[in-house]
Formats: C-alpha cells, structure tokens, sequence
C-alpha cells in the first residue's frame, strides 16, 4: 500500500493535507465519534475534555478496525457554536494524538448535535496495508 499526502502549490499550508491518495490497503470507515462513554453518558463539560474522549473513542473504533491513527486518510469533524478558541484547541489535541500526521481533513461548524450537550463529532477514514500493518 502507499499513500501520499500533498499539499500542492497554489494551496494554503495548515494542520493537515489538503490531499490524500491512497493505492492498495483495507479501508476503515468510523462513524461520527462523539463524547460519551460506554453507557452511552456524555462525558465532558468543556470543550477541551470532550475533544479529549470523542479522540480516545477514535482510538478504540479504529483499533476495532485493525487500525491506528497514523492509518487516517480523511477526517470529517463537526464542531457546535465554533469559535476560533475551540479551532485552536482542537488543532493541538488533533496534533498531540496524530503525532505530527496530517490526515485530509474537513471542519464544519454546526448550531447543533444529536444531543445538546455534545459539543463534536469526527468521523474518520483510514486505510491500513494488511502486509505491513
């Protein structure tokens, strides 16, 4: 399997790839992880620690998978009542936990969650090589 992450001339530089291409491997799909635990209670009444769980769940769904976190090609992240504050946290614990990996990523802003506690979402693809993984 190989997979390239660009960031072509022309497009701004952040914390992430503005492409991923992928040929070869299993592909991982997760569903929108949120902030809650195993019972199904929210966990969280910061942003910061709900940030934290909904990027643990991401760890145990994609290891479910057969994945880790430096197997994500795309991220989709679905932020309630956005501000730059909560962009700038999420950019360090995103940083923190995909070590340097920059998967393509997108970020909407969202006046509402399944539930009205929930603060994120973020769903994710990743793609493992079974002969390497």
């Amino acid at each position: 399997m190989a997979t390239r992450f660009l960031n072509p001339p022309g497009l701004s530089k952040g914390s992430y790839s503005h492409t991923a291409v992928v040929t070869g491997g299993r592909t991982v799909y997760v569903s929108g992880q949120v902030s809650v635990d195993e019972t199904g209670k929210v966990v969280g009444s910061t942003f910061a620690e709900q940030a934290e769980r909904v990027f643990d769940n991401l760890k145990v769904a994609l290891a479910a998978g057969g994945a880790e976190f430096r197997h994500v090609v795309k991220l989709n992240t679905y932020v309630r009542d956005l501000t730059s504050a909560k962009v700038a946290l999420l950019r360090e614990i995103r940083t923190r936990r995909f070590e340097g990996h920059l998967p393509a990523s997108t970020l909407v802003a969202t006046p509402a969650l399944v539930h009205e506690d929930m603060m994120l979402e973020i769903e994710a693809v990743a793609v493992v090589d079974d002969a390497g993984a």
